[in-house]
């Protein structure tokens, strides 16, 4: 049996992390307006790896609660809805002025009307093996990985191992950086599916390619941390869009053979001497 210290105390864990994820996102406000914009993305990122952890160690605690919910989506909007929409404005919509602002702001709003859906649908206990819209999180975590590659291009003093090909794309994910914003900002109030990963089990032997995946994908991050980190934020981002084609298509084509089949169905009836459903009926019982 657990004394109510401790079991107080195993409460209060995964509420210090959310914290600090809180707590990251304002260093990241901070750093933002102090012109380190490096070290600002890299303060989003951290708040994202305790984003991560929180959940888990109240499911693996057993410590679960509404509380928690709602303490989460207030520090998220914070570090992954404020912070990079302030990063962003101070890298690549200042120059725009009012736009800029406006582009912002519409960020954080949308954020905000993201995490205010996810815990409505967590209210009614919804068991889901998607999101609905682009995760808060992830649409943060591509503009700190941007601004982590973009400030290595062309910079001499950096000895960081990086992509080329990916570098040299860096002047256009600059020029297009309100539009990037604006995009990430209607997905995340998007019906577009994006994978939560709850049926992924790592360690299970059917998941050993997967985690072999898994560790290569590590294995790069270590060597080429901040433009790997944006290519695969990148290429989640693009995943729910590719579904979404996939969806499309597959109804499409449904819709297609659908009508091929009535077509079909119509011409054997009228080669039989039916030209409307009620005759063929009668032509069949004959």
């Amino acid at each position: 049996m657990m004394t109510p210290i401790v079991r107080r105390g195993i409460y209060v864990v995964p509420s210090l992390i959310t914290l600090g994820n809180l707590s990251a996102g304002i260093v990241s406000i901070l750093l933002s307006s102090q012109g380190h914009l490096t070290a600002a993305a890299w303060a989003i990122i951290a708040g994202m790896i305790m984003d991560m952890m929180d959940g888990r160690v109240a499911r693996w605690t057993g410590c679960t609660s509404q509380f928690g919910v709602e303490l989460d989506s207030l520090c998220d909007l914070v570090t992954f809805g404020v912070a990079p929409a302030i990063l962003m404005y101070w890298l690549a919509l200042e120059p725009l002025g009012r736009p800029g602002y406006a582009i912002a702001i519409f960020f954080a709003v949308c954020a905000a009307l993201r995490l205010a859906r996810f815990n409505l649908r967590a209210q009614t206990g919804e068991v889901s093996t998607y999101f609905v819209g682009l995760p808060v999180p992830a649409a943060a975590g591509i503009l700190a990985s941007f601004v982590l590659s973009y400030e290595l291009f062309d910079n001499q003093e950096v000895t960081v191992k990086t992509i080329p090909l990916l570098m040299k794309r860096m002047p256009m994910f600059f020029h297009l950086a309100p539009l990037i914003v604006l995009a990430l900002s209607l997905l995340m109030i998007s019906t577009i599916r994006y994978n939560n990963f709850k049926k992924l089990k790592l360690f299970r032997p059917r998941s050993l390619q997967t985690l072999g995946v898994v560790i290569v994908g590590l294995l790069l991050i270590f060597t080429y941390p901040q433009n790997v980190i944006f290519i695969v934020f990148s290429l989640y981002v693009l995943s729910g869009l590719t579904s979404l084609a996939v969806r499309v298509y597959s109804v499409q084509r449904a819709k297609r053979l659908g009508k091929l089949r009535r077509r079909s169905t119509d011409r054997l009836l009228n080669g039989n001497g039916a030209s409307r459903p009620e005759d063929a009926r009668t032509t069949m019982e004959k």
